[in-house]
């Protein structure tokens, strides 16, 4: 899948578009606290019409275009991407695009095991399953109540035999007073496993999780804890942007990285792009506002049109949310557009 080099497009940060994110599926089977709390998410919500979401073809059109700016990673989201039908078609019709190098799926795992050959041979490269506990019942709890755990871990344990190549990651949200006494017994269990496991600091993505900072567990806690009972050492990062912080065992074992959004923003390096799945594009996982790209998209308008709207919007760029949340902590709070439209 390699492409031609493509003049670097940068916003006025100097930072790279490199990564498109695409929600594929407002709609989730869990109800996470942190993302999609079953008090705001109940039954009578009003999740998007399928005539709403983008179609294949329109999520092709764009991410083609997005390549034409110099896009090479794409990552499929939700919501939970999986209830999507068909997703594997999507995968085979971006693993043709030209230029592009990577692609990768975030999912709870669910429905993971039963599509896991089929999204490989489409040509997914890559697999991120969201694991915040082993204990059963914080597990149910994090999930709001909605899934079981042994069925996660046999699907990551078919995922990583499937071979994709670039392997198995887990997400792991660490919340304090929740979740956060379980983090040594997940790394534990995926020592030697080959899958790598990563753990995330809570964030205030959206407005409806009743985001405390007090909740927060800062990675270097976490990297201590794990560092006591197996040494570590600092691992350098495959490329500019890189979210996590990688660390290695000592003593062999694999991988394990943190992600510290609150505590060491990585406003300076991002390179994502996100797309909702109404086709609203957001230069921030923290935006309050997106740029609506699916009105362009069902008109009579030619790639070109879409080509200059993208550019601008990234050459406009500015957000840098988590280092102004760092930076002062009394700052007023805001309206943000909630994770499951346009995912982590």
């Amino acid at each position: 899948m390699a492409g031609n080099q493509t003049p670097v497009l940068t916003d006025r940060f100097s930072r790279p578009l490199h990564d498109l994110r695409i929600s594929v599926m407002d709609r989730c089977n869990f109800r996470c606290p942190y993302c999609m709390p079953e008090a705001t998410y109940h039954e009578h919500f009003r999740f998007l019409e399928p005539k709403e979401r983008l179609s294949f073809d329109e999520i092709e059109r764009v991410a083609r275009v997005a390549v034409s700016l110099g896009v090479r990673k794409l990552r499929l989201t939700g919501g939970e991407p999986l209830l999507r039908p068909k997703l594997p078609e999507l995968v085979a019709r971006l693993a043709a695009i030209e230029g592009v190098e990577d692609i990768a799926l975030t999912t709870n795992g669910v429905l993971l095991e039963r599509h896991v050959r089929d999204l490989k041979e489409a040509g997914l490269n890559r697999v991120t399953v969201s694991l915040d506990s082993l204990d059963p019942a914080v597990f149910a709890r994090m999930s709001g109540g909605r899934a079981q755990l042994e069925p996660v871990l046999d699907a990551i344990d078919s995922a990583a035999q499937a071979g994709f190549s670039g392997g198995v990651k887990l997400n792991t949200v660490i919340q304090r007073g929740l979740n956060d006494a379980g983090v040594e017994a997940l790394a534990e269990r995926f020592r030697h496993s080959g899958v790598v496991l990563r753990f995330i600091e809570y964030m205030d993505v959206g407005t409806r999780n009743h985001w405390e900072r007090s909740e927060v567990v800062p990675s270097r806690e976490l990297r201590e804890r794990i560092d006591a009972c197996w040494p570590l050492e600092p691992v350098d990062a495959h490329y500019r942007g890189e979210v996590a912080q990688r660390y290695r065992y000592c003593d062999g074992a694999g991988e394990v990285g943190f992600i510290s959004s609150v505590t060491a923003p990585f406003c300076g390096d991002c390179s994502r792009a996100r797309l909702s799945s109404e086709g609203q594009l957001y230069t921030c996982l923290f935006a309050s506002e997106g740029t609506d790209l699916r009105t362009l998209l069902r008109s009579d308008a030619d790639d070109a049109a879409l080509r200059d709207l993208l550019a601008g919007v990234w050459r406009r760029r500015t957000d840098r949310y988590s280092e102004e949340r760092a930076a002062s902590s009394d700052a007023p709070a805001r309206r943000r557009i909630e994770m499951n439209y346009i995912g982590g």
